[in-house]
């Protein structure tokens, strides 16, 4: 028996779009001989969809698109589509309306209904807030063979593996104990560096310990804040990756069920990246090229210092969206070096952009004028400083206003951690694109993107020069930060790992840097809740997995140095 994997990309909540995307895929795999085609999680409404699901309306709407796609699909095709269903027993029982669930299509008709059964609460996950979880294991049998269905979660709860359980049960070991021949998995798990890795190990466990091939669909695309890089997998008995899908965009994947063996017969098998700068690279252009059309725009414009960061971001955004869509700015001030903006038309000339410089040394003049009176008698600060800052934000928003094009901001996840950034300034924007990436890691990716193009896209001066806000005369970020290899680990520590002050001072650092560290980032998170989106490449983010209060008496140096 043929099965298809459909590794698509679904607009949130365009029902009518992702039904004929799934349409359109299924008539393809009928016309190659498959019997059953497997889709994402959610793939008839998107994920995530949050708080559409708790409009009435929509969850009536999907249930009616659900059942004329049932009709619409080939007659010869099962399918197995995500949706949300209406939990009849929700009133009786006290639980949530809905289930997130699969649904048999087959014969004009949806045949059965299959309920995840573990829901997530961490992270960006709150499924909790919609769906009651399905109370006992599902499958179906298709042409005498017998096959589970489990959705995203329901893989990730392996105590073997894991060396620990997350939740009271173990949907794969339910099934497994049914006797199943086969067990698919419907996903939509976003995203983050060196995931696939782990989730083949963990897949690969399975398949061996309960001796049942698996296969995985994942959903692709970019979504809000989220990205999805698909890489859906197959695996045998024996734990074998036997096919797998391409990367960061749409694949359909044919692979065959033996019969007789009982097992999955090899396919075609995308290769794995050679690095994980060239997995992030693809991932933001992804990112980026989604963010961008989903929401209705098709050009950007971002600032351009002649720093690092704006580079990296530039050069993602014309790979994602054509150099002749991407407008970038120069705003040099009097304090503005000579090299910042030759480097940033270099930059600018390499990538085939378009770009234009606004001098601000008169705005800049005028806000002293204005301010002249009430700032007597004052030193020159942090406030004049961003008060360039905000001119060139101001000035951004308004060509983004003027042409409709989408601001990107070009912070890093280091700058962001500490707040050394600037509200209504370089935080102006649609998108932070670099927003999950640390300062070390930018520059390794700029690295990468040379060596791999085998041409200076990112000028030398740019890698080599001593980063600075340029905001005063001599001012290089070093002089406010850290050096960014120590800075970063020290983030990852605390942010990733969460580790305590006493665990990171006991990995090398100073516990004077230690503490200015956890005192900037405790004190920066009014900053972080006005950011724009930022795209999530890493295990936490300052996005919607990340929910810290902002007015707190919580004194982060003394909760981290009481436990070790």
């Amino acid at each position: 028996m043929k099965i298809a994997i459909a590794q698509f990309n679904p607009i949130i909540g365009d029902l009518s779009g992702n039904a004929k995307q799934i349409l359109e895929v299924a008539e393809n795999a009928g016309s190659l001989g498959v019997r059953l085609l497997l889709t994402p999680e959610l793939s008839l409404c998107g994920y995530p969809p949050r708080d559409l699901l708790l409009n009435p309306s929509f969850v009536e709407a999907m249930d009616i698109t659900l059942q004329q796609l049932a009709q619409d699909l080939p007659a010869n095709l099962a399918v197995l589509v995500g949706t949300g269903v209406k939990n009849s027993e929700a009133h009786v029982t006290g639980g949530k309306n809905l289930f997130n669930s699969i649904a048999l299509l087959e014969a004009g008709t949806v045949k059965q209904y299959f309920h995840k059964r573990l829901l997530p609460t961490y992270d960006v996950f709150d499924e909790n807030r919609y769906f009651e979880p399905g109370f006992k294991p599902s499958y179906f049998n298709l042409d005498d063979i017998n096959i589970g269905v489990t959705i995203c979660e329901d893989l990730w709860n392996d105590a073997e593996f894991w060396g620990k359980r997350s939740y009271a049960v173990n949907p794969i070991a339910d099934l497994s104990s049914l006797g199943v021949d086969l067990i698919v998995n419907l996903s939509a798990s976003p995203y983050t560096v060196g995931k696939q890795k782990l989730r083949e190990a963990m897949l690969q466990h399975s398949a061996v310990n309960f001796k049942h091939p698996v296969i995985y669909t994942n959903q692709v695309g970019g979504n809000d804040d989220l990205i999805f890089d698909g890489r859906s997998f197959a695996l045998n008995r024996q734990g074998e990756v036997i096919c797998r899908a391409k990367g960061f965009e749409s694949d359909l994947l044919v692979v065959e069920f033996d019969e007789i063996q009982r097992d999955l017969q090899l396919g075609t098998v995308s290769s794995v990246y050679e690095s994980e700068d060239e997995e992030i690279w693809h991932a933001l252009i992804l990112g980026v090229k989604d963010y961008i059309h989903k929401c209705h725009f098709s050009q950007v414009v971002l600032g351009l210092s002649g720093g690092i960061d704006s580079a990296l971001v530039a050069a993602i955004a014309t790979a994602a969206l054509g150099k002749e869509n991407v407008f970038g700015v120069l705003m040099p001030s009097p304090y503005s070096s000579q090299h910042s903006i030759s480097d940033a038309l270099a930059l600018g000339e390499n990538l085939g952009i378009k770009t234009h410089i606004l001098p601000i040394g008169e705005l800049m003049q005028g806000f002293d004028h204005t301010l002249a009176d009430l700032f007597t008698g004052t030193e020159f600060g942090i406030a004049e400083e961003n008060i360039q800052s905000r001119i060139r934000g101001s000035l951004l928003m308004a060509i983004a206003n003027k042409f409709g094009h989408l601001l990107l901001s070009t912070g890093n996840k280091s700058e962001m951690a500490v707040g050394y950034c600037t509200l209504y300034g370089d935080m102006n924007g649609g998108l932070a694109v670099i927003a999950d990436v640390p300062k070390t890691r930018v520059y390794s990716l700029c690295k990468w993107l040379n060596f791999h193009t085998q041409q200076e896209i990112i000028p030398e001066n740019i890698l080599t020069k001593a980063p600075s806000a340029e905001l005063k005369p001599g001012q290089i970020d070093q002089d406010s930060l850290p050096a960014y290899d120590i800075l970063d680990d020290i983030l990852q520590r605390l942010i990733n790992d969460h580790q305590s002050a006493v665990q990171i001072v006991a990995a090398g650092h100073d516990p004077h840097i230690v503490n200015r560290v956890l005192q900037m980032v405790a004190r920066s998170e009014f900053k972080r809740r006005q950011a724009p989106p930022g795209l999530k490449i890493t295990d936490r983010a300052f996005g919607t997995g990340w929910r810290m209060p902002i007015a707190s008496k919580i004194n982060w140096i003394a909760v981290n140095n009481s436990h070790s």
